[in-house]
C-alpha cells in the first residue's frame, strides 16, 4: 500500500509545477496539512504524543531525511522525465541492503539477494527514455540523493530507538519536522506560492493523504513489522 500511493507523487506533483508553483511550496503545502491529519489520527488512536529525551534525536535526524528525499526527489522532476525518476528511485532496497550489511551486519539470504536482482532487472526493464534522449546528470544526482536519504531513513526507524516508539507518533514528528524546515527555506527570501486555481488544491491535498500520511505511515509499520530489507525490496 505504501508503495503503491508512493509511486503516484508525479501525478498530483507535476500539474502543480504546471501551474508554476516551485518544489519548496508544494512540499512545504504537503507536509502542513500532513500534520494534523497524522495528529487527529494519533489522538484517536491514543497514541502517546511525548517523546521520550532518547527519541529526540533519533527523531530529529529521520525528519531531516523524510524532507531531503521528498525535496531531492521532486526537484529531479525539473531535469528530467517523472518516470525514469521515480523508476532509477527504486535502487533504493540495494542501498538498504548494503547499509545493513556493513554497518549492521545483516546477512543476506539467499532469497534475499535474487530478490534485489530480481528488482534491478526491473529496473532496467523499466526504463526508457523518450525520443533516446540522454539523462540529466543533475537530475540523476538529485534522484540517487533521494534514494539514499529514503534508505537511510528505513534502516534508521528500525535500528534505532524508534523502533518501539508507536508509528503515528513518529509519522506526526516526522512530518513536523520537515514542514518547519521547508518554512524556513520559504523564509530564506523565497515567497510561497499559492496554487493558481482553486481546483489545484485537490492536488495537494491527494500530496498530503495519499503520498505523505497514508505512505508514510504504512512504510513505518512495515519497517517495524518486518524489517529495513524486506519492506524496501516489496516497495518496489
Amino acid at each position: 500500500l505504501a508503495a503503491a500511493v508512493y509511486g503516484m507523487n508525479p501525478l498530483f506533483t507535476l500539474p502543480l509545477y504546471e501551474a508554476s508553483m516551485d518544489t519548496d511550496s508544494v512540499l512545504f503545502l504537503r507536509y502542513l496539512i500532513a500534520v494534523p491529519i497524522v495528529g487527529l489520527m494519533a489522538w484517536v488512536r491514543g497514541q502517546r504524543f511525548k517523546l521520550q529525551s532518547k527519541e529526540y534525536l533519533p527523531t530529529l535526524l529521520m525528519g531531516v531525511m523524510m524532507a531531503a528525499t521528498s525535496w531531492t526527489l521532486f526537484k529531479s522532476y525539473n531535469y528530467m522525465d517523472a518516470g525514469i525518476a521515480s523508476t532509477i528511485l527504486f535502487i533504493y532496497p540495494i542501498l538498504v541492503a548494503l547499509i545493513m550489511k556493513i554497518f549492521f551486519k545483516e546477512k543476506l539470504k539467499p532469497l534475499t539477494i535474487i530478490c534485489l536482482i530480481m528488482a534491478t532487472l526491473g529496473i532496467v526493464l523499466l526504463y526508457n527514455a523518450s525520443d533516446g534522449a540522454s539523462l540529466s546528470l543533475i537530475g540523476t544526482i538529485f534522484v540517487l540523493l533521494s534514494a539514499l536519504t529514503y534508505a537511510i531513513y528505513i534502516v534508521g526507524v528500525n535500528q534505532s530507538v524508534l523502533k518501539q516508539t508507536p508509528t503515528l507518533t513518529i509519522s506526526f514528528y516526522v512530518m513536523c519536522i520537515a514542514a518547519v524546515l521547508f518554512f524556513c527555506k520559504l523564509g530564506m527570501g523565497q515567497n510561497l506560492l499559492l496554487p493558481s486555481h482553486w481546483y489545484m488544491w485537490g492536488n495537494i491535498l491527494a500530496l498530503s493523504v495519499l503520498t505523505t500520511t497514508v505512505s508514510f505511515v504504512c512504510t513505518t509499520l512495515a519497517i517495524q513489522y518486518i524489517g529495513s530489507t524486506p519492506t524496501a525490496i516489496l516497495g518496489v
